[in-house]
């Protein structure tokens, strides 16, 4: 029977690694988890786990950063290597006009998703709709966990975050990073909008990154470089569509109880959780984690 079982199991392995998304660029690292299980009494029982997980190695992710040093460079190389086990995580912000804009000159087929906490503002749910329509595609909508949402309201009040950044962070958690989550686990690789002048945290962020908080997939940020002057330009020489918060002073957009106008000469993240102090200013979909799988 486990001779059996085992010849099942290896030809399920098997079928996997033909039906395998072949990237040209480099040959990735598969790494197969396989458990079957132990012997009890004169039944063999099965407990089974098996993952085919595509991995890049540290070698591979510096010759991307060395090669590539354009964002339409490195949309294009998403396009032909990693599409459609790909998307761009979307907040609406004018970082987020200008990657989606440019995705879509490169691959109109390109996917796109957007975590909706339930406390967004409504310009944000409008310029949502502006996108779908212009562009003709499906921005796919994440939601929190309703129970764990009821759970957290229940027990620390709607508007906990205010009274303390754990309370902030274990909002952001359930609204934001467990749904990211769950989406990133079905991914090869995610798309952003950082860029570096955001934040100290994110002065050290390259082009192409592995994620070790999901299993080292592909993190992917195209404007990496970009200054805040250059995303405003691209947007005007190219007419595009933007979040109208923009134009009432919030160049940072996230939940609406959260964000609030910046005054001159403000750094442009200012407006983001006003009232906690900058080392703690972001709410954990770039923080580097220990993958907890």
């Amino acid at each position: 029977m486990k001779l059996v079982v085992e010849f099942y199991f290896l030809k399920i392995w098997l079928e996997k690694l033909l039906h395998m998304t072949f990237h040209p660029y480099f040959l990735f690292e598969n790494i197969l988890v396989y458990n079957l299980g132990q012997n009890s009494g004169n039944q063999y029982k099965t407990n089974t786990s098996i993952e085919c997980v595509t991995r890049f190695t540290q070698e591979q992710i510096y010759d991307l950063n060395s090669k590539i040093k354009t964002a339409e460079e490195a949309l294009q190389w998403v396009s032909d290597n990693l599409h459609p086990k790909v998307a761009k995580a979307s907040s609406f912000g004018a970082e987020d006009a200008v990657v989606m804009d440019m995705m879509l000159k490169i691959n109109p087929k390109f996917r796109f998703f957007t975590l909706d906490t339930g406390r967004l503002p409504q310009e944000t749910y409008d310029i949502m709709d502006v996108l779908r329509k212009k562009y003709n595609i499906t921005i796919e909508v994440l939601f929190p966990d309703t129970k764990e949402v009821e759970d957290m309201v229940k027990e620390k009040g709607l508007n906990l975050f205010y009274e303390s950044v754990e309370n902030r962070k274990l909002c952001c958690e359930i609204r934001k990073v467990h749904p990211m989550n769950k989406m990133l686990s079905t991914l090869d690789g995610w798309i952003t909008g950082l860029r570096r002048e955001q934040t100290k945290i994110r002065e050290d962020v390259t082009m192409f990154q592995l994620d070790h908080g999901h299993g080292g997939i592909l993190k992917i940020n195209p404007i990496i470089d970009w200054t805040w002057d250059q995303i405003q330009e691209h947007i005007k020489k190219h007419n595009l569509p933007y979040n109208s918060l923009l134009d009432k002073g919030y160049p940072s957009i996230g939940c609406e109880p959260c964000t609030r106008p910046i005054k001159p000469g403000e750094d442009i993240r200012a407006g983001r959780w006003w009232w906690e102090q900058g080392e703690h200013k972001e709410c954990g979909l770039h923080i580097e984690r220990k993958n907890e799988d």
